[in-house]
């Protein structure tokens, strides 16, 4: 395990987790049964091949 050699000011600390920031999903326009949807690119294909949705099960 990595053990820094000196003690990081609170300051320091508070202002390096501040630079990160997360990013919105790039969203592809997708239809699906004949409705429009608007979803991250990665799962873009997933809904194109319109997994079963448990209210369509008729269980």
């Amino acid at each position: 395990m990595a053990v820094r050699k000196r003690k990081i000011s609170r300051s320091n600390t508070r202002h390096r987790r501040g630079e990160w920031q997360a990013t919105t999903p790039r969203l592809r326009p997708v239809t699906v049964d004949g409705s429009a949807y608007s979803v991250p690119r990665r799962v873009a294909a997933a809904y194109e091949r319109a997994l079963p949705r448990p209210e369509d099960s008729g269980s």
